[in-house]
């Protein structure tokens, strides 16, 4: 794959490449010596200005990406998060250069927001439903963010404090977008549907304080206001924006909606017919890639509208090994030396 102008990881280290026709039965063999050839030649060549993001090629699909080694751009600490997927997602949109990345299930937005920062594509439509997330998407890019930010700064974290803003009924977008973070980022997982409670002891003892980083959060607030000419704000029905845009050939949809076993306890809309969003997904013009939990039920609906599905290692807020879903039309731009399997719609093993 040649670089582009865009700031991604180049998957051969030397430079530009020249497509050329092997055959098939030689195929593993030219790869394996052109990757031996890359990695002696690269260190003479390789321009460290640009910066070397990781991609699906540096990880296994067998085995969860260590989130630490990703950029943390989001001000949430959101349940269902996908962080640890952002090497895949940078994967994808190289192999398909969209110039539009709609996100229908925004929540954290870590994939519209690595978009947007890498410029993975021209423009980001962020679509959020509830009303709460929302409030912090608008204050941050619709010119509140430094005030925001200010405020993170300049709170004092008691239980005390914390309550009274938790109690109260914000009269402004910003204040309410600032005890919409507070609460994220001291109730358990940073759950925030009806009936989550405070964290208690948190990491190391340090209680309330565990998941709260003033400097972090006003940090990331900040650098997001320097790429919100790139990012939209769509506060409505992440279907209705599939349906508007479905025909738009140039766009690409991250879609992530609330799972099917575990959204009821984590998200205040939490609803969603799985059925007809995998409809939608398999009819708009665009390319599409998904994640769902894994399900028997989401695998069979994807086999039904001939859509394929692979497992993908990762892990949960507990820290425990689990596989979830991609799914797409096709999943070929994940590293084929990663030995998992994709399943067409007979859902028949295909290496």
């Amino acid at each position: 794959m040649a670089r582009s102008s865009t700031t991604f990881r180049p998957k051969w280290k030397a430079g530009d490449t020249t497509v050329i026709r092997v055959p098939k039965p030689l195929v593993g063999q030219v790869l394996e010596y052109a990757r031996t050839l890359d990695e002696k030649v690269a260190p003479q060549v390789l321009d460290t200005t640009i910066p070397r993001y990781r991609t699906s090629e540096d990880f296994s699909s067998l085995r969860p990406v260590n989130v630490a080694s990703v950029p943390q751009r989001s001000p949430f600490r959101y349940p269902g998060g996908k962080t640890w997927l952002v090497p895949h997602i940078r994967s994808w949109l190289i192999n398909i250069r969209p110039k539009l990345l709609i996100e229908p299930f925004a929540g954290g937005g870590i994939v519209g927001l690595t978009a947007a920062f890498e410029q993975l594509a021209e423009r980001v439509i962020l679509v959020e439903r509830d009303t709460l997330v929302a409030s912090v998407w608008h204050t941050i890019l619709e010119g509140q963010a430094e005030w925001l930010a200010r405020r993170i700064l300049e709170f004092d974290l008691t239980i005390d404090a914390v309550r009274k803003v938790l109690d109260s009924h914000p009269t402004t977008q910003r204040e309410l977008a600032f005890s919409v973070i507070l609460r994220n980022r001291v109730q358990r997982g940073g759950i925030m549907a009806p009936g989550a409670g405070l964290i208690k002891t948190g990491e190391n003892g340090r209680g309330l304080s565990s998941r709260w980083y003033p400097e972090t959060l006003a940090r990331r607030i900040r650098e997001i206001e320097q790429v919100r000419d790139r990012i939209t704000l769509i506060e409505g029905d992440g279907f209705e924006v599939l349906r508007r845009y479905a025909d738009e050939e140039n766009a690409a949809f991250f879609i992530d909606p609330p799972y099917l076993v575990a959204a009821r306890r984590l998200y205040t809309h939490w609803q969603v017919d799985h059925d007809e969003l995998l409809c939608l997904a398999s009819t708009v013009r665009g390319d599409v890639l998904l994640t769902y939990d894994k399900a028997p039920e989401i695998e069979s609906m994807a086999a039904r509208f001939r859509l394929k599905t692979r497992a993908i290692a990762m892990k949960n807020t507990h820290h425990s090994e689990m596989s979830e879903l991609l799914i797409g039309r096709s999943l070929s731009w994940l590293c084929p030396r990663q030995g998992v399997l994709e399943f067409d719609s007979q859902s028949a093993p295909v290496t």
